[in-house]
C-alpha cells in the first residue's frame, strides 16, 4: 500500500466560536482507532472561512499532498451549498479553487445532496482538477451517511481507482447504497 492517504474535513456550523462536539468530530475519531486515518478537522460559518480553511490546507500544510479526500459537511442541495443562510454554486466553488485541488477526492455527506448534471459535474472537476466528486442524492433526518462515509474512505485507502472503490462499496453495502443514493462524478 502506498502512503496514507488523510483527509481533510469541513464543516459548516452556526458560529465557529461556540465549541461543540459533533457526531462528525466522533466519526473521525472512530476513523483514526478503528481504520488508522489520520484526519484533519475544521468548522467554518461563513464562505470566507470556508476559502480560509482550504487556503490553509492548500499553503500552509506541507502534507498537503497526503491529503487525498476533502470531506465537506455542509447543507444544501443539488448544485448549491449554504453556509450562514447564503447559497453558493459549486460553480462559485469551483472558480475560487481553480486548478487547486489538482487529485483531491472531494465528498459530500449526506447533510448536502449532490444532484449534478454531467456538465456541471465535468465543469467542476475540469476547473478545479479534483479527480473525483462525491457524495448523495438523498438527504435523511434520520439515516447519517457516516458509517458509509466510513466505508468509503476505508476503501479510498484499499483502492487505487476510484471506480474499484465504489464497486466494492455497493458490493459491500449495496442497500445503504441505494437508500442514500449513492454518487461518483469522476
Amino acid at each position: 500500500m502506498t502512503d496514507p492517504k488523510l483527509i481533510f474535513c469541513l464543516e459548516a456550523v452556526p458560529d465557529v466560536e461556540t465549541t461543540t462536539s459533533t457526531a462528525v468530530v466522533s466519526h473521525l475519531e472512530q476513523l483514526a482507532l478503528q481504520q488508522g486515518l489520520t484526519s484533519i478537522y475544521k468548522t467554518c460559518d461563513s464562505i470566507e472561512g470556508l476559502e480560509e480553511s482550504l487556503s490553509t490546507l492548500l499553503y500552509d500544510d506541507p502534507d498537503f499532498k497526503n491529503f487525498e479526500i476533502i470531506y465537506f459537511v455542509l447543507q444544501g442541495a443539488h448544485n448549491n451549498i449554504c453556509i450562514d443562510d447564503y447559497y453558493y454554486s459549486l460553480e462559485e466553488i469551483a472558480e475560487c479553487f481553480e486548478g487547486k485541488l489538482t487529485g483531491k477526492i472531494l465528498h459530500f455527506a449526506n447533510t448536502k445532496t449532490l444532484e449534478l448534471t454531467n456538465e456541471e459535474a465535468q465543469y467542476f472537476l475540469d476547473v478545479t482538477g479534483a479527480r473525483a466528486l462525491s457524495g448523495y442524492g438523498v438527504t435523511n433526518e434520520t439515516l447519517s451517511s457516516i458509517l458509509l462515509d466510513r466505508a468509503f474512505f476505508g476503501l479510498c485507502q484499499e483502492q487505487e481507482e476510484i471506480t474499484e472503490v465504489v464497486e466494492e462499496l455497493h458490493q459491500r453495502h449495496f442497500a445503504l447504497c441505494k437508500r442514500l443514493d449513492f454518487r461518483l462524478y469522476y
